[in-house]
């Protein structure tokens, strides 16, 4: 199998640029990218099960990979929810396909965002993770804008090895992730 086009560009460019920027001794410390999880929330699936398997169907599009229902951990009587009932989506991108998921969110789909400035750089959570989320899930060229019932938002977790977040956003800047100014 072939390596992903942003993996060579971490490999080739990124690597040595935080390298110097860090003074890092070893290949070994430079950070990198964990994981990436998506997270498709579908609280509405309590009254029609239906949108919990439009939401299903979605992010297998989105990410290529089969995600795991999320249920509820405590039952809330206002909301009509009960403890075990399914609650939302969510998927865990490692190795390949998370490069070419990394590749299509910053190059194709977060471009497509309406109004569209930036991503926050206040979203790192001081362990070198970072957080975001985007409102609309058919800014992804996979999703049938026509067959969409109900759109849907989206939060993204980008689990990076870096000891601080300085770290974490010099590397995701490197990849280009387009932050705000």
């Amino acid at each position: 199998m072939e390596k992903a086009r942003v993996k060579k560009i971490f490999e080739e460019k990124v690597v040595p640029k935080l390298m110097e920027q860090f003074n890092y001794k070893n290949v070994m410390q430079v950070p990198k990218i964990e994981k990436i999880i998506v997270n498709m929330r579908c609280g509405d699936s309590i009254q029609n099960k239906a949108f919990l398997d439009e939401a299903l169907a979605d992010l297998i599009k989105i990410s290529g990979q089969a995600p795991s229902i999320r249920k509820a951990k405590l039952s809330v009587a206002n909301f009509k929810l009960r403890k075990g009932m399914p609650v939302g989506v969510a998927v865990t991108l490692r190795k390949n396909r998370m490069w070419e998921f990394f590749d299509r969110l910053v190059n194709i789909a977060i471009p497509r965002v309406r109004d569209f400035r930036g991503l926050n750089p206040k979203g790192f959570d001081s362990y070198g993770n970072y957080n975001f989320g985007i409102k609309e899930h058919i800014i992804f060229p996979e999703i049938d804008y026509d067959k969409v019932t109900k759109i849907r938002g989206m939060d993204i977790c980008i689990v990076t090895t870096a000891k601080t977040d300085d770290e974490a956003f010099f590397l995701l800047k490197e990849l280009g992730v387009p932050f705000r100014k």
